[in-house]
């Protein structure tokens, strides 16, 4: 039986073995389809916002600002998922995670009432967090203009799990009305004939452009950084993070970027840091050479680094260079720095990078595509628990996250991952997790509604006082989803997590509800 506590580790082989074995049949079979393969829009939105919160013993506030993807389920509601990060105050590395519900009605033309509510789990900085578990409802008003909204209005925070930060407070925000094309699942790995008449296909619209890196960077500290405990010079340290960035383009070399890196090695674990930025990109070499310019803002901190409040400033410059038709090999270099100076760090990495051109036939800029077919995408919400968590100077305890999980499908089968978790439960609330890696998968008709699935994910983890030593971690897993429909199921797994030089040595369960589709990706 592949479900066996006391066997696990080699149950855990064998469980993705017979994965393996089961979806040996269709590993390599992609299916040619010439026909017009339905498109689908969905409607959502971009919500940026910021709020104060009043903290204990005269502290100053924390200011936390926040990021929001929402998809609209009708006219009037929505659901989606919402990050935040300290910028304001002195928890600098102050993060959290966490799902969104709520609604957006109009109550005269263009003004608007917005209320809803947000719940997550993290925390960090030494905050008094708890087990990281909150809860923060919001009731707005808004006016709506004809590319945006802003809104404002009332917001309560409580970490309710053993924490100490309760409060009341006025919210501000931005919102800007965003849409992607898309076709159902099972249509991944299908193909349209670019050599035959598609002028009445319904993809017959200009692509979006898009690029995935998976990075190492290094932070070569400066200036007065300092030890946030001890006060001590951690000039001419070097800190070692591992992250994923996004870029859109809007324009034809203009995007914007967000980059999330966290710290494996140089420092205690805990270090992390979530970027939002512009970038320009200069290509040479009939395109396969690039020079981009970046500049963005954030949060960072944890680890022991003094990062102030927590907000920061990242210019960038990068040199890409083309290895294998959409992949590319970069290296960067840059400064990571708050306004004020007491934290610095250069910074320079590598990293592979994938371009993609997704929901649409036309180039933007008149190259001729060569091919195009739909390739599945899945995310994954949940909550993970992670059984006697090896802590420092203190005895085990077991320990829960919330857990966001992105898959791209290679194939009908191989998918490439990326999670971040972070603490809600278990006097935990620091800790958090950002890993990548790759899964293996059967197909969805297997058993009908049944998909079983196995994965290996590294990455940084650290802080709420877990052992994981400077920070790397190895996850592998298997489990299985129960498909209501082909976009929607529920999905559990079984694991096993440790810390590469530190204690953390645990079995974890995870279940969740995992969002299915396929996107059109032409080259």
């Amino acid at each position: 039986m592949c479900i066996n506590l006391y066997r696990f580790n080699k149950s855990l082989i064998t469980c993705i073995l017979l994965i393996l074995l089961l979806s040996s049949s269709s590993l390599f079979a992609q299916q040619n389809d010439n026909s017009d393969i339905i498109k689908r829009t969905q409607n959502s939105q971009l919500k940026m916002d910021f709020l104060s919160i009043g903290m204990t013993e005269n502290e100053d506030n924390l200011g936390l600002a926040g990021l929001h993807y929402n998809l609209y389920l009708n006219d009037w509601a929505y659901a989606g998922l919402g990050m935040y990060g300290a910028v304001t105050g002195i928890r600098g590395g102050f993060f959290t995670l966490g799902v969104n519900a709520g609604i957006k009605k109009h109550l005269f033309s263009n003004l608007y009432l917005d209320t809803g509510v947000h719940f997550g789990g993290g925390g960090g900085a030494g905050a008094p967090d708890g087990g990281g578990a909150y809860i923060l409802p919001h009731f707005n008003l808004g006016y709506q203009f004809s590319k945006f909204s802003i809104e404002a209005g009332y917001s309560y925070i409580n970490f309710f799990d053993n924490g100490n930060i309760e409060g009341q407070q006025l919210n501000i925000a931005l919102q800007v009305p965003i849409s992607f094309d898309y076709t159902s699942f099972n249509q991944a790995e299908k193909e349209i004939d670019l050599n035959i008449n598609n002028e009445n296909s319904n993809w017959i619209q200009e692509s979006n452009k898009l690029a995935i890196l998976f990075h190492f960077n290094n932070l070569y500290l400066m200036g007065d950084t300092k030890n946030k405990d001890t006060g001590e010079s951690l000039k001419g340290e070097t800190v070692r993070t591992v992250g994923v960035e996004l870029n859109s383009y809007f324009k034809r070399n203009t995007f914007l970027f967000i980059k999330a890196d966290g710290a494996y090695q140089g420092i205690e674990a805990g270090y992390m840091d979530i970027i939002l930025g512009l970038g320009q990109q200069f290509s040479f070499n009939k395109d396969r050479t690039k020079i981009l310019g970046k500049f963005g803002i954030g949060g960072a901190g944890g680890g022991g680094i003094n990062t102030g409040g927590g907000f920061i400033i990242y210019p960038e410059l990068s040199l890409e260079q083309k290895i294998y038709n959409n992949v590319f090999i970069s290296i960067n270099t840059g400064f990571l720095m708050n306004p004020n100076a007491n934290f610095i760090s250069e910074t320079y990495g590598f990293g592979l990078k994938y371009y993609l051109n997704q929901s649409g036939l036309i180039s933007a800029n008149s190259k001729t595509y060569t091919s195009a077919k739909f390739k599945g995408f899945e995310i994954i919400i949940g909550e993970e628990v992670y059984f006697d968590a090896a802590r420092n100077n203190a005895d085990p305890q077991n320990m829960a996250q919330i857990q966001l999980q992105f898959n791209y499908y290679i194939n009908k089968n191989f998918y490439v991952s990326g999670q971040t978790s972070f603490a809600n439960f278990g006097n935990a609330g620091a800790y958090a997790e950002g890993i990548a890696g790759l899964g293996v998968s059967t197909s969805s008709q297997f058993l009908e509604r049944i998909q079983l699935f196995g994965q290996v994910l590294t990455g940084a983890a650290g802080g709420g006082f877990i052992d994981t030593g400077e920070g790397l971690i190895v996850k592998p897993s298997a489990g299985a989803s129960f498909l209501f429909n082909n976009k929607l199921g529920l999905r559990a797994s079984i694991g096993h997590v440790i810390a590469i030089d530190g204690e953390l040595n645990s079995t974890f369960i995870n279940f969740g509800i995992n969002y299915r589709i396929a996107m059109l990706k032409a080259n």
